[in-house]
């Protein structure tokens, strides 16, 4: 895609090759043109210049402009906007039977149980809940079979409770689905528990795109230098101790235990690991408290102001970061393609 809009004084200028499948999370503060990109894409902003081109089929260019009601686009805003006069069985039907032949090649069944959903089918939509509502809306966007899923801050204005409710229908998605599906969110939690890929944008501006587990460890990007840097890595059940009820993950340079309900083995996961909480070793510790202590290569230092340095160190073919005084890091002459051993102090899993 080359996309540009001029909106009063907001220009959005972005170019972009985007995969064909997976969550891509659109990431940046209120305002920097995340929702406004969704919208050019969905064709709601007819004023758009550009190139873009879907799955092959040229939505737009120079010399064409594809109606937005002509587009395979399933998009859901931060409000389901759900029709108050239907039930759930209505809403999903509506949309269903206006995308004609391409609607019936997808399994509504399927889609029913993806997110949940079978049991509302005939409540009225106020008897739902936000995250209920979502979930429907979800289900409405997708029974059209749309080449390109766009969800725009769907958790915006649900407490903890329901964002809990609806992370785990979320997460589905992008590995039970063949489409790719835009997620636009401030929210870098989010985006670490569902993301793959990761655009980052600015004042209308790609600042850079990229596999998310690289962006986030990024030194030369901003979020490694705030003060919940993290690093997301991928791992696979590989056991469980029922007696001190912890789960052990194996990843590529080492295993990891944390505290959950047991799973299955060979479940893959996604584990959560905050620069704060990795401490670092000349030697291997021994009598110590901390459970998870992995051998790693220093790739990288900087210094992040505060006194303080942020590490960049290879485990296995991963990336870990960690948070150090400038003190700490000076005593223990600390450089980079040092071999040291870090230890994890928390590990968050993200499913």
């Amino acid at each position: 895609m080359q996309l540009r809009l001029q909106k009063g004084d907001f220009n959005l200028d972005v170019s972009l090759e985007l995969p064909a499948r997976g969550i891509i999370a659109l990431f940046g503060p209120s305002g920097s043109g995340k929702s406004s990109l969704l919208r050019a894409l969905a064709g709601l902003e007819p004023n758009t210049k550009g190139q873009l081109t879907v799955n092959g089929q040229c939505w737009q260019d120079q010399d064409s402009f594809m109606a937005p009601h002509k587009r395979t686009v399933g998009l859901v805003f931060q409000e389901s906007s759900l029709f108050a006069h239907l039930d759930v069985k209505g809403n999903i039907l509506y949309g269903r039977k206006r995308a004609g032949h391409r609607a019936q090649q997808i399994d509504l069944q399927h889609l029913l149980e993806l997110l949940g959903i079978q049991h509302l089918l005939s409540r009225s939509v106020d008897q739902l809940s936000g995250g209920e509502r979502q979930r429907v809306a979800i289900v409405r966007a997708l029974a059209i079979n749309p080449s390109l899923l766009l969800l725009d801050e769907p958790m915006t204005g649900l407490d903890q409770a329901r964002r809990n409710e609806l992370m785990p229908y979320l997460q589905r998605l992008h590995r039970e689905l063949a489409i790719p599906i835009i997620y636009v969110s401030h929210d870098r939690h989010e985006v670490a528990q569902l993301a793959e890929h990761l655009v980052l944008i600015e004042r209308g501006r790609v600042q850079a795109y990229g596999r998310m587990s690289d962006m986030y460890t990024r030194l030369s990007l901003p979020l490694a230098h705030t003060a919940d840097a993290e690093a997301i890595l991928d791992a696979v059940v590989d056991g469980y101790d029922a007696e001190y009820q912890l789960l052990r993950l194996k990843l590529d340079g080492g295993h990891f235990w944390l505290p959950g309900p047991q799973s299955a083995i060979g479940d893959a996961v996604r584990v959560q690991i905050w620069a704060k909480d990795v401490s670092i070793c000349l030697d291997k510790p021994r009598q110590t408290s901390i459970l998870n202590i992995l051998e790693a290569q220093i790739q990288a230092l900087m210094e992040v102001g505060c006194g303080q340095v942020l590490l960049k160190l290879q485990l296995g073919s991963q990336v870990l970061l960690a948070r150090l005084t400038q003190k700490s890091a000076d005593l223990l002459g600390l450089h980079a393609g040092q071999k040291v051993y870090v230890q994890v102090k928390s590990v968050a899993l993200l499913g």
